[in-house]
């Protein structure tokens, strides 16, 4: 890539190039005054033209008005050639053939194919080619041998840059195209990361919520610790939402200090949390399992046990004991979430859910190139399990003593 000094050379260089050719074609104009047509006022057609096509391609872009589209940069000083060209053919008078013009007219064309909208980049793109080819027939008086020679020419400067033009717009469509792909699969992955976290905690309110009002109506006074659950599941899901809004946003500012959203150590925290009056939670971790594994691989087998929880309470309001186990074989990490449920349930219909949980979580398990398996456990119960590869994450470099 190169640098802004070295970009900023490169175009002064390309603006002093294109002056010097069209004040070669002022001199031309000036040295036969024959080769100009009587214009009103002191400003000759040749010099109108090429103050269009100057205007056209160094106004500065951060100062352009509105109304200076691609399409009138690049149509407005070409058809003003064109117009030019004819009226000499048709008076005889002749006129001027620079270098200054063609330059502005070859720019004006590569302006209008890489620039303009369509249809107007083809409309614009033969108004330019038109005027160019012009330039001969305005030059020699008459369509003859010699200016089809020196229109074959200008179709050749004019095939030139039409086609680093076409190649460079291809080239910038692709890149709009990647970039608006890459934000879309950024919104998917954050409204799956929206859907897990914030459905987890809804779902856990909505059960406490349960909870609490059948424990009200049978005239227990123990609400505190229910309530205590509502209000942290609370917390947390608008905790969730903030990260998340955060993410959108963008703001550049890092989160010093704060353990990334889903890991291992998040595992813990999520099991005790999720046990209620009538449910126990047991994690079992084994030994093996380091905190040093890759954080894609964490966040996985977070989201394994959050999906695995939230369903258990979705389909399994029945069930009275939840096991989660973290264990690691032979380089691969495994996670399991099993539960003694039979599938009692109390939630409204419009909280079971609509089923893009385990896909996503489906797509996430397989991006790691693991396996996925969700299934009823025997008889009684339902078990979630997952295997990846888990192989360390990188140490930082230690710094050298000093």
């Amino acid at each position: 890539m190169k640098s802004p000094s070295l970009r900023g050379c490169a175009h002064g260089v390309a603006v002093g190039v294109l002056v010097i050719t069209c004040a070669q074609d002022v001199v031309i104009a000036d040295a036969d005054g024959t080769r100009t047509l009587p214009v009103v006022g002191p400003v000759p057609p040749t010099v109108a033209v090429l103050l269009m096509g100057l205007a056209a391609v160094l106004w500065p872009a951060r100062r352009r008005p509105g109304w200076l589209t691609p399409q009138v940069r690049t149509g407005g000083p070409a058809l003003a050639s064109a117009l030019y060209s004819t009226a000499a053919l048709l008076l005889g008078t002749g006129g001027p053939f620079g270098p200054g013009e063609v330059v502005l007219l070859l720019c004006l064309l590569f302006v209008a194919i890489r620039h303009c909208p369509q249809p107007w980049a083809l409309i614009c793109a033969l108004l330019d080619v038109t005027a160019m080819l012009l330039l001969s027939v305005r030059y020699l008086r008459s369509v003859n041998e010699g200016a089809l020679q020196l229109m074959l020419i200008g179709l050749l400067l004019v095939g030139v840059f039409a086609g680093l033009a076409g190649y460079l717009r291809t080239l910038d469509y692709r890149r709009a195209a990647a970039v608006r792909e890459t934000r879309r699969a950024e919104r998917v992955a954050i409204a799956a990361d929206l859907h897990d976290f914030v459905a987890h905690h809804v779902t856990g309110i909505l059960v406490q919520t349960q909870v609490a009002r059948m424990m009200a109506a049978s005239g227990q006074q123990e609400l505190d610790p229910v309530l205590a659950g509502i209000e942290r599941a609370a917390t947390e899901a608008l905790a969730s939402m903030r990260r998340t809004v955060g993410v959108l946003r963008d703001t550049g500012q890092e989160m010093a200090g704060r353990r990334p959203v889903g890991d291992l150590a998040g595992v813990a925290e999520l099991t005790e949390g999720f046990a209620t009056p009538g449910l126990r939670v047991t994690l079992r971790r084994d030994l093996a399992v380091s905190d040093e594994l890759p954080h894609e691989v964490q966040a996985a087998a977070f989201r394994v046990v959050q999906e695995a929880l939230t369903n258990i309470r979705r389909h399994a309001a029945d069930a009275t004991h939840v096991q989660v186990r973290l264990c690691a074989d032979a380089g691969r990490l495994e996670v399991s979430v099993t539960d003694d449920g039979r599938g009692g349930t109390q939630l409204p219909p419009a909280a079971h859910g609509g089923g893009f949980g385990l896909v996503g979580l489906k797509e996430r398990v397989t991006a790691l190139d693991g396996d996925l398996h969700a299934g009823p456990r025997g008889s009684v119960g339902w078990e979630v399990r997952a295997a990846f590869p888990a192989p360390r994450a990188p140490r930082a470099p230690r710094a050298p003593r000093t």
